[in-house]
């Protein structure tokens, strides 16, 4: 399965659960993850979108670790398996 093919799985579910996964870019600030997933009750995580069995670079996970340390969750979704269990742990109804 493509990265692409899981991303838009990701948006479907997101969307079904009552929330938004918006396209994230930061100019100027490499390696931030593919996605934000905004859910009802304020909930929010970041989301970086892999084709199966790929791993972020270096730079991603250096961003994912700030982030975390920011208090903020990022998940890196690389199998549409995965898409229930994230969104019920950001917050939401998968």
């Amino acid at each position: 399965m493509r990265e692409k093919t899981i991303e838009q799985k990701f948006r479907t579910a997101v969307k079904a659960a009552g929330g938004l996964a918006v396209k994230f870019a930061s100019p100027g600030f490499d390696g931030v993850p593919d996605r934000l997933a905004l859910l009802p009750g304020g909930r929010m995580a970041f989301v970086e979108v892999k084709a199966p069995g790929k791993k972020p670079r270096p730079l991603q996970l250096a961003r994912h670790r700030l982030l975390r340390r920011l208090g903020f969750k990022v998940y890196v979704l690389d199998d549409e398996g995965q898409i229930e269990k994230i969104i019920s742990e950001i917050g939401g109804d998968a």
